[in-house]
């Protein structure tokens, strides 16, 4: 049993006339609908394309204070490698899950989609747990140097995004166990799997700045 929603009519007013003086009857219009087709889905890919912008920024500004520095980093050593190491390795294992929840949300399949949402969610606590330790291993702080805030400020602005659709992830799993049921929920699950991809693919230049860039 796949737990599809059903497709209800609509009930409102009666249908209005069109140009013709004909009427249109929309109510066995569906109520939902995946990629373009969908409002969220514009709003997501604007989303991607505003926060995309904000780590290319950042990531200008990290090259720019390097280029006008003859020791970097500056103030302290490279960051360690493991714990970036393996956090990248956690983040690129996600895209598993992460690809079953978002087919399985399009097939409207009930349980699949509830099983691969706890997946997902938890890789991103075991993310998020590894997280902790990687700005441990910095080897700088935030108000150390130009170095230390450019690292730390990169690192902060991907957490953001990370801890963001956690949250975001965990909501839609309250929801897609507790109810109310509705196709726009599958909708929902499957444009936060979008974002995941974003999220996640954000992380490889990220990590190559971080901790590579004080390496060359």
């Amino acid at each position: 049993m796949s737990g599809q929603p059903e497709q209800k009519p609509r009930h409102g007013p009666a249908p209005a006339p069109n140009g013709d003086g004909h009427l249109l009857d929309v109510s066995q219009l569906p109520t939902f609908a995946f990629g373009n087709r969908s409002p969220m889905w514009w709003g997501t890919m604007g989303l991607m394309a505003i926060e995309g912008t904000v780590f290319a920024l950042t990531i200008m500004a990290y090259f720019y204070l390097r280029s006008h520095t003859q020791a970097w980093p500056t103030g302290g050593l490279p960051p360690e490698l493991v714990w970036g190491n393996v956090n990248t390795a956690i983040m690129l294992a996600s895209a598993v899950p992460n690809h079953f929840a978002k087919r399985a949300a399009e097939r409207l399949d009930l349980n699949r989609t509830r099983l691969w949402l706890v997946v997902c969610m938890l890789f991103s606590i075991a993310f998020l747990a590894v997280r902790v330790y990687e700005f441990k291993a910095l080897n700088t702080s935030w108000d150390s140097s130009a170095y230390g805030s450019a690292v730390w400020m990169l690192l902060g602005l991907h957490t953001t995004h990370l801890i963001t659709d956690t949250y975001d992830s965990l909501v839609l799993t309250v929801l897609m166990f507790s109810g109310p049921l509705e196709g726009k929920r599958f909708v929902d699950v499957s444009e936060n799997a979008a974002y995941w991809y974003f999220v996640m693919f954000s992380w490889i230049p990220i990590y190559a700045v971080i901790y590579w860039g004080a390496r060359l």
